[in-house]
């Protein structure tokens, strides 16, 4: 671990994008509604001033509002049940081969009763050596917080923080009200930056930078913006993490990159919560706890349960044969075609009936 002064130096440094976004943010603000607005004059009338600065001061709000959650929330960490003590380190330590690693931390899980389901490329649960612990699903070491971080999806420098479980939605709202405060801004600006270029309506050269600024930068972030919200969007659609979709995680079936895919809906309330009124605020809306998640094999034998439950045995077909014995198929090779193909069930003591599809024979079994 580096000293001390060594190390409030990098953390002076990763707050550098964060004051370089904040300064674009505020001079935005000032070249559009002080400036613009008010000082410059080239907006034409007040019913437009009014009209702008309306519409403006929402856009702003949602984005610096959103902004200020996903750098200040603190991600998730992992709790310290999933921490081995300092016995069962120097025993997993000391262990001779990996197979024996593996039967302590099975035993671990299975004694704490510990929610997981991911595994390694060799069917072990993931341990991660520097925080001497098991790793819930879906989390992963982050070097720059130096610690296991619940369902992280990436370490963003642009919010200082890490994108994870707990501020994940801030995150992905974060970059829509962007994209929407950027677009708004050229969208409105573009009718005086034409006049600026046509008639050259600005009287002095701090007026043609902050509109020429301000165009140009609205529309270079909106183009970064969009490709970045986009994808973000596809994760939550598809509930994967920026990490997932590099390496898809392992189950004890194999790796499986849709493994915790419910649906586009189901994907989208576990990130925006079941309230629609808080879909799009910058509140915590998340459903679950960070530490265990459904997966699509779950939601799949759950739907399949809940469609038997809903049989009623009164008005079901009965079933056909006693449980213990039951037909099997041979195939007639000379008579066999694709299209109205002859199948015969046969076993001794059948009797023969023709099928009504096509031309089929059928040996119905009367065991004896």
């Amino acid at each position: 671990m580096p000293p001390a002064p060594v190390r409030w130096c990098m953390a002076l440094v990763r707050w550098f994008p964060v004051v370089f976004i904040t300064a674009v943010v505020v001079w935005s603000y000032y070249a559009y509604v002080i400036y613009m607005c008010f000082v410059s004059g080239v907006v034409d009338t007040v019913a437009e001033q009014v009209i702008l600065l309306l519409l403006y001061h929402p856009f702003f709000l949602f984005f610096g509002w959103s902004y200020w959650q996903a750098i200040y929330t603190e991600p998730g960490k992992t709790p310290k049940q999933f921490y081995l003590s300092e016995q069962d380190v120097a025993r997993f330590e000391s262990s001779e081969n990996e197979e024996q690693q593996r039967q302590i931390l099975a035993k671990l899980v299975r004694d704490r009763n510990l929610p997981v389901q991911c595994r390694t490329a060799t069917g072990a649960y993931r341990y991660c050596e520097k925080c001497k612990c098991i790793k819930p699903d879906r989390a992963h070491h982050c070097s720059m917080c130096g610690t296991c971080i619940l369902k992280m999806d990436h370490h963003c420098p642009w919010v200082n923080n890490c994108v994870s479980f707990t501020n994940y939605k801030f995150f992905v709202i974060f970059l829509g009200y962007a994209l929407l405060y950027c677009l708004y801004v050229t969208l409105t600006v573009l009718k005086y930056f034409i006049r600026f270029w046509t008639q050259g309506g600005f009287h002095n050269d701090l007026g043609r930078f902050h509109i020429l600024f301000l165009f140009f930068a609205s529309v270079m972030f909106s183009i970064s913006l969009i490709s970045l919200f986009g994808y973000h969007v596809f994760l939550t659609l598809h509930n994967r993490s920026t990490l997932e979709s590099f390496r898809a995680p392992i189950f004890r079936s194999g790796p499986d990159k849709n493994g915790f895919s419910l649906g586009k809906r189901a994907n989208f309330q576990e990130i925006f919560g079941d309230d629609r009124k808080k879909w799009f605020l910058p509140v915590f809306t998340s459903l679950g706890d960070g530490l265990s998640f459904p997966t699509r094999v779950d939601a799949n034998v759950a739907s399949s349960y809940n469609t038997m439950s809903e049989t009623n045995p009164a008005t079901a077909s009965p079933s056909f044969g006693d449980g213990v014995t039951y037909p099997t198929r041979t195939e007639d090779i000379d008579s066999d075609t694709l299209l109205g193909a002859r199948q015969r069930w046969a076993e001794e003591g059948g009797e023969e009936e023709t099928s009504p599809v096509g031309a089929s024979k059928v040996h119905l079994i009367n065991e004896r």
